[in-house]
């Protein structure tokens, strides 16, 4: 019996452990990214990946989304982007580490919304705002510029709408 106590506890550690590396994995790209970029390219500087569709360019994104909100006052812009950030993707890895029964989908997607969620509040409480370098151009599909930690973010949420219809989906057909 207390084998099996054991064994619990170990996968449980385990999980709790994957699910850290995951998170904090979808963190180091974007920070390694964000580095290379502001040390190896200059500012509204334009270097085409591929032809004109796919640009690496840096700026500094003061707001969220798209710079929205960059017109708020500094104070109130502190507190929406850098603050309640904070508690919601805190609020976030607990609920990750600790509920036991969410569907492994639905793990890894709350890992890459939370590790990019992370990656973006590190920048604006180190430099204030975010570094953006990522633009893709492919005549009717157009994106402003954004980062690997929008990516991941991205990612999550796409993971977990997906999750959602399928669960949607499966019930309605009961």
């Amino acid at each position: 019996m207390q084998t099996s106590f054991v064994k619990m506890k170990n996968r449980k550690n385990l999980r709790f452990i994957l699910l850290l590396i995951m998170v904090a994995l979808n963190i180091g790209c974007d920070q390694v990214s964000k580095i290379i970029v502001r040390d190896k390219i200059g500012y509204d500087e334009q270097i085409n990946i591929i032809k004109n569709h796919f640009i690496l360019t840096k700026v500094e994104n003061t707001g969220a989304f798209l710079s929205a909100g960059n017109d708020l006052p500094e104070a109130v812009r502190f507190i929406l982007l850098s603050i309640l950030p904070v508690f919601v993707l805190g609020y976030g890895l607990f609920y990750l580490l600790f509920k036991n029964d969410l569907p492994k989908i639905m793990q890894i997607g709350l890992c890459f919304l939370i590790g990019g969620g992370i990656g973006n509040v590190i920048d604006r409480l180190l430099y204030g705002s975010v570094t953006d370098f990522l633009h893709m151009d492919f005549g009717l599909f157009r994106t402003g510029i954004f980062n690997l930690a929008d990516v991941s973010i991205m990612i999550g949420i796409s993971i977990l709408i997906i999750h959602s219809v399928k669960q949607k989906n499966m019930f309605k057909h009961l």
